[in-house]
């Protein structure tokens, strides 16, 4: 673990980056007319469990946000603190797609989302009333946040799968035993204002449109747009991260996420040990 110190104009870099994700108010109209949501009543597992989704239909010419949402975007974020008998919402995201406009590169979907939801019922054999107050952020040549309010009853007498639910859980990124992959490293040094990473890894290539995708575990560190490179049969990917207040911050390498995505393919690797 590296500890850098943030100076105090990492604060203007992000208020410049926000400025960037989020332009001037303008609004378009009734959210209404770019997205329509609902969430889909789904089935009752053998576990216990309940499988539902979010089901999002954009307008042409609309876009919203994976959970990284790129350059400039709007993250998802959900709220169900108003929901009866649920213990725990599990999200299950597809594979996102790249969209680049005037050189800025967001990750998100267009058309129709659907974003599977694997619900855990506090008391097992009672029926889950989901309540769902999400916010999200739906961009075309501007940015409006939206906020969704819903709510369904869970069916518990349905045991029939979904076939829209079941087609985006097949949509999921591979794992990295899956993808084949044979190493992971991830060298951490300490630069002026942050933190430099450069991660390796080991693994077939999924199309000529490679990109890696950082996260950390820490909403707090700013992650920037990474670089990357083929060297035969290893991916390598460099970034540079920030604390968006300007501070301090360790670095835990169980909490790294590396996303590759190339062509409508992706791979989803936890964690990045020292090489």
């Amino acid at each position: 673990m590296i500890v850098a110190h943030i100076n105090v104009m990492i604060r203007i870099l992000m208020a410049f980056l926000l400025a960037l994700a989020l332009p001037l108010p303008v609004w378009a109209g009734p959210a209404r007319e770019m997205v329509e949501a609902q969430i889909l009543p789904g089935w009752q597992m053998q576990d216990g469990s309940h499988m539902t989704a979010l089901q999002l239909k954009l307008e042409d010419g609309w876009k919203t946000y994976w959970r990284a949402p790129g350059d400039a975007g709007i993250p998802p974020d959900f709220n169900w603190s108003g929901s009866g008998n649920l213990a725990a919402v599990e999200v299950h995201w597809p594979t996102p797609h790249v969209i680049m406009q005037q050189g800025v590169r967001t990750i998100g979907y267009t058309g129709q989302l659907v974003l599977p939801l694997k619900l855990t019922p506090k008391q097992a054999g009672r029926q889950i009333a989901l309540q769902a107050e999400i916010e999200i952020g739906v961009c075309s040549d501007i940015c409006v946040p939206v906020t969704l309010n819903l709510r369904q009853e869970m069916p518990r007498d349905n045991k029939k799968p979904d076939p829209r639910i079941v087609a985006a859980l097949a949509n999921r990124p591979a794992t990295a035993r899956e993808a084949k992959v044979r190493r992971v490293a991830c060298e951490i040094s300490a630069m002026k204002d942050g933190l430099h990473l450069r991660a390796e890894v080991d693994m077939p290539q999924l199309a000529p449109d490679e990109i890696a995708i950082l996260e950390t575990a820490d909403p707090r560190v700013w992650v920037a747009r990474s670089s990357t490179r083929r060297e035969g049969g290893r991916l390598i990917a460099e970034t540079d991260l920030y604390h968006v207040e300007g501070r301090s911050f360790v670095l835990q390498r169980a909490g790294l996420r590396l996303t590759i995505l190339g062509g409508n393919k992706s791979v989803d690797i936890q964690g990045c040990p020292a090489g």
